[in-house]
């Protein structure tokens, strides 16, 4: 599978406001809060560039499925399922 990032680009520190519950308790449990946060960011922008594909490429999609369902597939001579 291809990398979605750099893994080995350049560490850039960053202030951001968390809830401070989740801030102790993630402490007392020896969360990595950037490794955690990271591994959050990295499916988020999986999930957003796989929906922005599917925007982009719906009408491709739709005119595929039209002329399987008229049409069918190459192979359905051939299948013996």
């Amino acid at each position: 599978m291809t990398a979605i990032y750099n893994p080995r680009a350049a560490k850039k520190a960053t202030n951001l406001s968390v809830n401070s519950d989740l801030l102790q308790q993630a402490k007392e449990l020896k969360i990595n809060l950037s490794q955690s946060l990271e591994e959050y960011l990295t499916q988020k922008i999986i999930e957003k560039k796989s929906q922005e594909w599917l925007l982009q490429n719906q009408d491709a999609i739709n005119d595929y499925n039209e002329r399987v369902s008229g049409r069918g597939v190459f192979s359905d001579g051939l299948r013996r399922f």
